[in-house]
């Protein structure tokens, strides 16, 4: 039996930030073909808001270090303002949405990342193995829109702060059994540039070997390594293609194409 289309896309804090950017975006979003789920992160409010009241926001590798306090502030800002508003936006728009943490239906089990060689805190990595897929294929098969926050937890009542590209990876590869899954990560620039300051710098696609190589020329650093890191190993879970990309042309699939073979083989 032919598997039912599923796009799960991850947009990023920059354009949840802008609501012109974002409507129009969640209009995109909803004439997807086929089923379709959403990840949010919303780094940049959390780390508005973080100065506001004091706390100081520490990155490691493009990751946010997360103690108690700061956990407390994401989860207030990603579960819940930024969540319920992208739920309202989608539903405004005829688009039957549910706002969900990885806590919620158990969708997300996660344990709490070891210390070494970095302490990142609070901070999470999906139990793939474990998510509860079933759940989320009666939703999504009902007709509802799931929306994830970047948030889940460990199974005894510690909440954790999860990298949202590596929660949009862990769906993505869980639910492939399920459906056939394309990812697409979408945030502000136009694709992986090879200069940042450079939007006609995209580089139109991409193989691990090659991205490995960027890593080493510092094209791909910060907040790009995890979306490259989780693409490639979503496409060795099964998922059918990853494209990275600005959030204004996630119709068009204008942006960087992951590919998906081994060295050795011909390029597609």
């Amino acid at each position: 039996m032919t598997k039912e289309k599923l796009s799960i896309v991850k947009i990023g804090g920059n354009i949840i930030d802008n609501p012109v950017a974002l409507e129009q975006f969640l209009t995109d979003f909803y004439h997807l073909e086929g089923r379709r789920l959403l990840v949010h992160g919303g780094g940049v409010m959390a780390s508005k808001m973080a100065t506001q009241l004091g706390l100081e926001t520490k990155m490691a590798q493009g990751r946010r270090i997360t103690d108690a306090e700061t956990l407390k502030l994401v989860t207030m800002v990603y579960a819940g303002w930024i969540n319920k508003y992208i739920v309202a936006s989608l539903q405004k728009i005829g688009c039957n949405a549910i706002g969900l943490s990885g806590a919620d239906g158990n969708t997300i089990p996660s344990h709490q990342r070891s210390p070494i060689p970095v302490d990142y805190g609070y901070v999470g990595d999906p139990n793939t193995d474990k998510m509860n897929t079933e759940f989320l294929s009666k939703l999504i098969d009902m007709g509802a829109t799931p929306v994830f926050c970047a948030i889940t937890h460990d199974g005894n009542g510690q909440l954790l702060n999860t990298n949202a590209d590596t929660v949009a990876y862990s769906l993505s590869s869980s639910l492939s059994k399920h459906y056939n899954t394309s990812l697409y990560y979408c945030f502000e620039k136009e694709g992986v540039l090879r200069d940042l300051n450079d939007p006609d710098s995209i580089i139109p696609s991409m193989t691990q070997a090659e991205s490995e190589i960027y890593k080493q020329m510092g094209v791909i650093a910060d907040g790009m390594l995890p979306k490259i890191d989780n693409s490639f190993r979503a496409m060795e879970k099964g998922v059918n293609e990853v494209i990275i990309l600005h959030a204004k042309n996630l119709i068009s699939k204008k942006g960087t194409i992951l590919l998906n073979y081994r060295d050795g083989e011909s390029k597609p």
